[in-house]
């Protein structure tokens, strides 16, 4: 006679188990899967149970990021932030426009925090105007992995900010040094002497920086994939020819060189990767720059030629014949040379326009 064997359900698992076993991993799969979860939320699941507060304080890579843009009592917050072990690893803080950040606090962070940043590669101090060069040198001391740095808008930053920078920080290919008007050509120079594999550099409104710095910035940082020379007036065809240097360049804004001439463009043409390039109120261009750079820059797929009065209809025939199937945004305003078009028309000439401005 067979033998029977009693089958007894399994016990039915408690609250506390459900927690463990299901819904901490799947709350756990969702904040690792969902890279729009602020910050505060994240801190808030913190306190729904002491299941979740484990877990995810032991999952370092949330806890990479202090975002405090635009908050008020920055400074302060900051230094509270990495008091706490969860974020001895941090590798990006965001103070962008966040108040009452200032030079003090950035020395205490060093004085109290020291350990807390050695992991850190991204900084972005944008328009914290109360930080200058003093600040600057604490909080670049902390950093030595620091590979994205961005000061936007900060006029008490001079090329002494930028000496502590590069002394302390020695990996940095993304600088942002927009707006800091106080930086010249020394500074240039050291950004170009200490960061030969630059990759992104904004000099926006830099207005102290010439053609000298300039051209040590072309002649030496030759990994350069995105410029950003907007409303720096100044520079002539002399330093502009030197643009050709950049290889790898994809991104070049040049809005309000006004003394660039044809001659110049032609040479930036050799830049053959450029994918974005932005002429506006570069009032001595004419067609012959914009040709070339038509027929050499074939990836193009941002073109402003905004305010331009010397450009006519061939440029845009020459740019339809090389460039109709990249050409995606296309910036014609002010251009009286350029007939009207209907956008009809103008996706007879580029099929994959998306975004078109054209003179009334």
């Amino acid at each position: 006679m067979e033998e029977k064997t009693s089958t007894s359900p399994a016990p039915a698992m408690d609250e506390d188990d459900v927690w463990c076993k299901e819904t901490v991993p799947k709350v756990l799969k969702l904040v690792c899967c969902s890279p729009s979860l602020n910050q505060k939320d994240l801190i808030s699941l913190l306190f729904v149970s002491p299941f979740l507060y484990r877990t995810l304080l032991s999952s370092q890579p949330l806890w990479q990021l202090l975002n405090f843009r635009e908050f008020n009592n920055a400074g302060n917050r900051l230094i509270a932030a990495l008091s706490l072990p969860r974020y001895q690893h941090v590798k990006e803080i965001n103070l962008e426009f966040a108040s009452d950040i200032e030079d003090t606090h950035l020395i205490l962070i060093k004085q109290k925090c020291f350990d807390s940043l050695q992991s850190l590669e991204s900084l972005n101090l944008n328009g914290c105007q109360k930080i200058s060069d003093t600040g600057i040198q604490a909080i670049t001391s902390c950093c030595p992995r620091l590979k994205t740095f961005s000061v936007y808008w900060n006029v008490r930053v001079t090329d002494s900010g930028l000496l502590h920078t590069v002394t302390n920080c020695k990996h940095i290919v993304d600088l942002n040094i927009s707006g800091c008007k106080n930086i010249s050509d020394r500074g240039a120079q050291l950004v170009a002497e200490n960061y030969p594999k630059l990759e992104s550099l904004n000099l926006t409104r830099c207005v102290k920086i010439t053609d000298v710095g300039l051209k040590q910035l072309l002649q030496k940082c030759l990994s350069l994939q995105s410029l950003n020379l907007y409303a720096v007036s100044s520079f002539t065809d002399e330093a502009y020819k030197k643009i050709c240097l950049l290889t790898r360049l994809t991104f070049l804004d040049l809005c309000g060189a006004q003394n660039l001439s044809d001659q110049g463009l032609k040479c930036i043409s050799k830049c053959k990767n450029l994918v974005s390039l932005n002429l506006t109120w570069c009032v001595r261009v004419t067609d012959e720059g914009v040709i070339a750079a038509a027929q050499s820059c074939t990836s193009l797929e941002f073109l402003s030629l905004f305010g331009i009065v010397g450009v006519t209809d061939k440029c845009l025939e020459a740019l339809s014949k090389s460039c109709s199937n990249t050409i995606t945004t296309l910036d014609v305003n002010g251009c009286i040379g350029i007939k009207k078009r209907s956008r009809e028309e103008l996706l007879q000439l580029f099929p994959y326009l998306k975004c078109f401005k054209v003179h009334s």
